[in-house]
């Protein structure tokens, strides 16, 4: 068997290159914070006790818009576990939660 790098093969071994690899589903940071709004406005009609973490996740990313930094990933992870544990299948809460969580790559 050869080692040669056969370059950008994307298998089940996970061969070649890793670099380089965009996520074609990535949101730039003003659809986050769209997709972060409808999140909180969901939890409003769905599940009021977990506002707060919706606010957590829309501060986070204003304040990345605000200061050009990166978002603080592990206080939007937190937050979106939380909803993610306590909202039930099928619901937008959940939807838009599991959407952020992709797009952000968590």
């Amino acid at each position: 068997m050869s080692t040669y790098n056969f370059g950008h093969v994307n298998g089940p071994a996970g061969f070649g290159d890793p670099g380089g690899t965009a996520d074609p589903y990535a949101l730039d940071l003003e659809s986050l914070m769209n997709t972060a709004d409808r999140l909180t406005a969901t939890l409003h009609a769905e599940y009021p006790a977990l506002v707060g973490h919706g606010e957590v996740i829309q501060r986070e990313l204003a304040l990345s818009a605000e200061d050009g930094l990166p978002p603080n990933r592990g206080r939007i992870r937190s937050a979106l576990e939380v909803v993610a544990i306590r909202a039930s299948a099928g619901t937008g809460s959940l939807t838009y939660t599991q959407h952020l969580t992709h797009a952000l790559g968590l």
